[in-house]
């Protein structure tokens, strides 16, 4: 008999009767239990989170910041309901605490009453985190507590993004009132820089002026001196000749009335002419000196009054050109001191020449009596006056007149002489304090240069220093301050992309249910079906031949399940499939190889073949790596990994569903094949030993 005719008596049996075509429905729909509804239950569970009743405190008092309310609990607690993220159930304190301890709510979030507080406090003096406080119970459900963790963790990240955008956002507007106040430094500065190049201009000009002005002051000192000098041997000349013309008045009265008394005492005349002749050469000789020193008296005068103008005049002229503004430093105010003291020296000397020349008559007409005292003089002192005596009665008389008029003129010139040379000395004393000043204020403006010169240096040092920090301050706009602050309250985002998404849970979850639930299909369509058909067996047919018409059965039973399963899961349920067809086939390969696999150790080891098939399907469940990555496991799962057949089948469908390379694809297929080909081998040789009856066939130890 040929191999499909074995398989198809086979399933003949289940024909017969209402019961038998039941069972093989039920065996075809029983994948569906296990694909279908677990992938159904797991389809989406993080989309419905929106279910989960969950209680929300907002004790947040809110707090003030720069004028401002701040309510940085509000805003959370909107954001949280606005995110459809859990069934929000805003209360109080107490009854979150006993919603959580009797299962009410699943879980509680606590805003703390500080909360704005301690946000706001990140620009204060003593920052301080603010902290939401999570209660869960894991004894009202674990994986909502570690899903809450997650959720939280997102939560607690935005709100601390959104403290810190405020808190960056008020560095970023510091820094940019602080770059305002450093370019304007930097421009005061500069102006300072600039006014103290000015003012040490000025203060170079007005130290050439001052030292100008000193040495005119040293000038005009020295010719005062010269003139007080002058002043003071023309006063002694004049003391000297008015005490001389005194005596010479006394003496020509005294000979006059002699002579006009007596004419008999010409004898006595005659007597002493020699006498006469000295004092009349000595009055020649005092005429002649007072003559010539009255004739420089005017000159001198309208020089010095002409020197100490000048020296006024340029001390003035140095002033209003230092100090245009008037008297505002102490250098421009000793200057103007000066200038004060020229003006009085030189009014002084002006006096004194408007004086003399104010008396030029009475000097002209004292030099002509000098001049005639002189020549009287001269004439008296001749040898031969006692021949001419009586005409000298009259000459004694013209003589004494004569002496009498140049001696009342010489007083008055010594008087005149007096008051010049005193106000010559005041002058001379003035002169040489005005020196003594402008040497001072001369020593000062340097000083005042000198100082400038190290403000301007400073100043500008000070400038360049303002001007560098200015452009290394930061100073953004709006766009930028707000993209700025972006970035510092959230430096480090996950750009997460991944290459193959799966769009739900159940998708992901899809590779380890599909093999689990076509396992288990194999699984009892064997405990229907004979792993070795009796008929074929006691027929003594070829034991390859018995293996594969026990394994042709239940291949077709499965290639129906998955094709009930597959189809369920995606018009129904929503799975989507990178490669469908591929995905199709590979599933008849991985069917034909668990029929194999599961078919053998039925065959082989009878009754209790089937607890080893069922203990063989929880070592590839913990050890397929479906939900966490085998990594994760212990060593002895990490160990069986690679040597069981769902290992390949759950990666081989990830990369059909979910699309990647074929690569593990086509290992997969092979090692399967590798699988399908030597379970039908090792299920030919359990044919042939079943051909063999022993005591053992006929007597098992154990039966199920």
């Amino acid at each position: 008999m040929r191999t499909p005719r074995l398989a198809v008596l086979e399933l003949r049996k289940f024909g017969r009767g209402r019961l038998p075509r039941a069972a093989m429905v039920s065996l075809l729909l029983l994948p569906l239990l296990y694909g279908a509804l677990y992938l159904w239950s797991f389809w989406d569970p993080y989309g419905r989170l929106d279910r989960i009743p969950v209680a929300l405190v907002n004790a947040d008092k809110g707090a003030t910041v720069d004028g401002e309310r701040l309510a940085a609990g509000d805003s959370i607690a909107d954001g949280l309901r606005d995110s459809g993220t859990f069934d929000w159930h805003e209360t109080s304190a107490a009854e979150a605490a006993r919603g959580v301890e009797e299962g009410t709510y699943y879980l509680s979030l606590t805003i703390p009453s500080d909360f704005s507080e301690r946000v706001a406090s990140s620009s204060g003096e003593h920052p301080r985190t603010g902290a939401l406080r999570v209660r869960t119970n894991d004894a009202n459900n674990y994986v909502v507590g570690q899903i809450s963790r997650t959720v939280f963790s997102e939560v607690r990240s935005a709100a601390s993004t959104q403290a810190s955008r405020g808190f960056y956002d008020r560095i970023f507007v510091a820094f940019s009132g602080l770059h305002d106040e450093t370019v304007r430094a930097a421009d005061g500065a500069d102006d300072v820089t600039k006014g103290a190049g000015t003012a040490r201009t000025g203060s170079k000009k007005l130290g050439d002026g001052i030292s100008t002005a000193e040495d005119g002051a040293r000038r005009l000192a020295g010719g005062l001196h010269t003139a007080k000098k002058g002043s003071g041997s023309l006063a002694n000349g004049l003391g000297a000749l008015d005490t001389g013309a005194g005596r010479v008045a006394a003496g020509t009265q005294a000979l006059a009335d002699k002579v006009n008394g007596a004419s008999d005492e010409l004898t006595f005349v005659k007597q002493h002419i020699e006498e006469i002749n000295a004092v009349a050469r000595a009055v020649a000789r005092g005429s002649q000196t007072a003559r010539d020193g009255l004739a420089g008296l005017p000159r001198q005068a309208a020089q010095a009054a002409a020197d100490a103008r000048a020296a006024a005049s340029e001390m003035h002229d140095t002033y209003a050109e230092q100090c245009p503004l008037g008297g505002v430093t102490s250098q421009c105010r000793a200057l103007g001191k000066a200038a004060d003291t020229a003006d009085e020296v030189a009014d002084v000397a002006a006096r004194l020449d408007t004086y003399v020349h104010e008396h030029t008559g009475a000097l002209d007409d004292l030099r002509d009596d000098l001049a005639m005292l002189h020549s009287a003089a001269v004439k008296l002192s001749d040898p031969a006056l006692a021949t001419d005596l009586q005409n000298a009665v009259g000459g004694v008389n013209r003589l004494n007149d004569g002496a009498h008029q140049v001696a009342r003129g010489l007083r008055t010139a010594s008087t005149g002489a007096g008051t010049l040379d005193a106000g010559l000395r005041d002058l001379a004393s003035g002169a040489d304090t005005l020196a003594g000043g402008m040497y001072r204020l001369s020593d000062g403006s340097n000083q005042l240069t000198t100082g400038l010169t190290r403000l301007t240096d400073g100043s500008g040092t000070l400038a360049d220093g303002l001007h560098d920090g200015a452009s290394r301050i930061p100073d953004y706009g709006g766009k930028d301050r707000a993209d700025r602050t972006e970035v510092m309250a959230d430096p480090v985002r996950l750009a997460a992309h991944s290459l193959h998404k799966a769009p739900n849970y159940g998708t992901g979850f899809a590779p380890y249910f599909i093999p689990l639930s076509l396992w288990v299909g194999a699984m009892v369509a064997y405990m229907l079906l004979q792993p070795l058909s009796r008929r074929a067996v006691a027929a003594g047919a070829p034991a390859w031949r018995i293996a594969v018409a026990g394994w042709l059965p239940v291949l077709a039973i499965g290639i129906a399940q998955t094709l009930a399963l597959m189809a369920v899961l995606h018009w129904a349920i929503g799975l989507r499939m990178a490669r469908a067809a591929a995905t199709i086939g590979f599933l008849v390969l991985v069917t034909a190889c668990f029929a194999a696999i599961v078919q053998w150790l039925n065959a082989r080891f009878g009754p209790a073949g089937r607890v080893l098939v069922l203990a063989l399907l929880m070592l590839q469940l913990t050890s397929a790596g479906g939900t966490y990555p085998v990594q994760t496991s212990p060593g002895f799962f990490n160990a069986i990994h690679p040597f069981l057949p769902m290992t390949y089948v759950v990666e081989g469908l990830r990369h059909l569903i979910t699309g990647g390379g074929l690569w593990p694809v086509w290992r997969a297929v092979l090692v399967l094949a590798a699988f399908t080909a030597g379970a039908l081998a090792l299920t030919a040789v359990s044919a042939r030993r079943k051909q063999v009856w022993t005591v053992d066939r006929l007597h098992p130890e154990l039966s199920l």
